[in-house]
């Protein structure tokens, strides 16, 4: 880029006024060893990694094993769907047959692909937005249940008050990414605890995938687990994975083996499902306080 300077009359000086000059100051280079340049490399700033959310504990004994930033309020991605699970679990009629609107149609990835108009019951639709973790389907159940996602939020929201989670609140049903829309770890765990108690939210979030049919029978769909640890690693009963890009990866896990019972919450994890085995497995192995040994 050529750099132009300018006198204080306003006229461009350097031009044929300087040659000279610029003549002179370069004769004194042409002779002898070139001149040395000296370059400077740019420093990258690293910037820091953003916190993880972990908590580990015993199911049996409600002794936290390990946790990292547990009460650090975070975005929870689609572990989200398991505060919209309970409330439609608790407002709702699984036997019910939900149309499925233009707006839930047109619900982001992950998703069934939906279509305008077709016709569901709200069970299929439930296990889709656990297994699946589908977005059309979670709103198409949401909106059936509460007239509206707004007036649904409303219900999520009074909910986390009843269970009692200080700080969780809720903007939107599915999970996406808002201002206000966030959890930690200690309450992402408590409500797990109460949702488990369902014994139909219990028994849909172990399986690997759900078939679910239009009410005609003319549509099929094959919902499959998002969770890796189903089925290959012992014990795993559960329960749901998250993603967005302000949440990061995200996982909430039981394992059941050898008569223990794990709960595992990570938020932004890094090398999730690693991060995941590896926990676990260290919490299979730490002692059993002597209280319940003694017990069994």
């Amino acid at each position: 880029t050529a750099l132009c300077l300018f006198s204080a009359s306003g006229n461009a000086s350097g031009a044929a006024g300087d040659s000279a000059a610029r003549g002179h100051h370069l004769s004194k280079f042409s002779k002898g060893k070139p001149a040395q340049v000296k370059t400077y490399k740019r420093k990258t700033l690293r910037r820091p990694l953003p916190p993880e959310g972990i908590l580990l504990k015993d199911r049996l004994t409600g002794e936290v094993l390990f946790e990292q930033n547990a009460g650090l309020s975070m975005a929870p991605a689609s572990l989200t769907k398991i505060m919209s699970a309970i409330v439609i679990l608790e407002e709702g009629n699984l036997d019910d047959q939900v149309t499925v609107s233009r707006q839930a149609a047109a619900a982001h990835r992950i998703k069934l692909y939906l279509k305008p108009g077709q016709v569901l019951p709200l069970r299929g639709l439930l296990e889709a937005m656990l297994i699946r973790s589908a977005n059309d389907a979670c709103l198409a159940a949401v909106e059936h249940v509460g007239g509206n996602e707004e007036s649904f939020v409303e219900k999520m929201n009074a909910k986390a008050v009843a269970i009692g989670l200080p700080r969780t609140h809720f903007q939107n049903a599915c999970g996406f990414d808002m201002p206000d829309h966030f959890s930690t770890a200690e309450d992402l765990s408590v409500l797990t605890e109460y949702a488990m108690g369902h014994d139909t939210f219990a028994a849909i979030v172990k399986e690997p995938a759900a078939v679910i049919r239009t009410a005609d029978q003319r549509k099929k769909y094959v919902a499959r687990t998002t969770n890796r640890l189903l089925g290959t690693m012992d014990g795993v009963i559960g329960v749901k994975t998250g993603y967005t890009s302000g949440a990061g990866r995200c996982l909430i896990t039981i394992v059941t083996r050898d008569g223990r019972e794990l709960l595992l919450v990570l938020l932004n994890a890094r090398q999730r499902w690693g991060r995941a085995h590896a926990l676990l497995e260290y919490g299979l192995r730490a002692p059993v306080p002597a209280t319940v040994a003694a017990s069994r």
